[in-house]
């Protein structure tokens, strides 16, 4: 079988509504690539074309997102902010190339893993009692070091890099607020060094990825309503039940 198998049609529609379901958990509460991620599974992508697959398409929202809060970004203890951004992009670029050099077959084999520890990072920054000030500071080279990581993370797999970050930040010593807006504009630093080195990889699939970002931005708008009218934790569990599910699965299947 190919790499990236020719879609019909009805698994267009599929992967379109998937990625309308993406949207509306991103604009919720986030993790909307536990969705898309098993969604081009079942449409017969391998792991290594479904991960670049879905971190192209998620690309966009991601921009909006990160363009809607950049007034609130600020700097992170000893680091500038343009200094993070900066390091946000290169392990972004690491991590994609990385990827790129891992054979499918041992990628295939430590996605459980990654989705096992994605879903486990979801669950705690879901649940976990958030802080309402600033935890207080970071030596410089720590957060150099925990900030590469993450990046290199990211530009690789991804899954649950916006509570790592978060994590990371408050502890530096930003206040959740800013946190919450600078982690945006970082991860997509992270994503769009990612997307330029992808989009040269003949294993994307581009009808799969143009299905998911509409769908993804029909949910955004979708979400955006809702976000009023469902408890965020309800989507938030929702969230660990599917990566939950799809740990299984993947374990099942190696």
């Amino acid at each position: 079988m190919p790499p990236v198998p020719p879609l019909e049609i009805h698994i267009v529609l599929m992967v379109a509504a998937a990625g309308f379901l993406a949207g509306v958990q991103n604009a919720l509460a986030g993790g909307g690539s536990f969705i898309t991620f098993p969604a081009l599974l079942l449409a017969g992508l391998n792991p290594l074309a479904a991960n670049m697959t879905s971190t192209i398409a998620l690309f966009p929202s991601q921009t909006t997102s990160a363009y809607a809060g950049r007034k609130l970004t600020g700097d992170v203890g000893p680091l500038t902010f343009k200094q993070m951004l900066i390091i946000s992009a290169i392990g972004g670029i690491f991590g994609a190339i990385l990827l790129l050099n891992t054979p499918p077959s041992f990628f295939a084999r430590l996605v459980p893993w990654l989705v096992l520890f994605a879903t486990s990072v979801f669950a705690w920054g879901s649940f976990r009692k958030k802080p309402l000030h600033a935890a207080g500071s970071m030596p410089r080279w720590t957060l150099v070091l925990v900030q590469s990581c993450i990046a290199i993370y990211g530009g690789y797999f991804g899954g649950g890099i916006g509570f790592l970050m978060l994590a990371a930040l408050t502890i530096a010593g930003q206040q959740v607020r800013t946190a919450a807006a600078t982690k945006n504009v970082l991860a997509m630093a992270m994503n769009a060094a990612a997307t330029l080195i992808f989009a040269t990889s003949s294993l994307i699939s581009w009808p799969a990825a143009l299905a998911l970002c509409v769908g993804g931005i029909a949910g955004g708008l979708c979400g955006g309503w809702l976000i009023h009218r469902l408890p965020e934790k309800v989507m938030r569990g929702f969230v660990v039940i599917v990566g939950a599910v799809l740990t299984i699965w993947m374990f099942s299947r190696t």
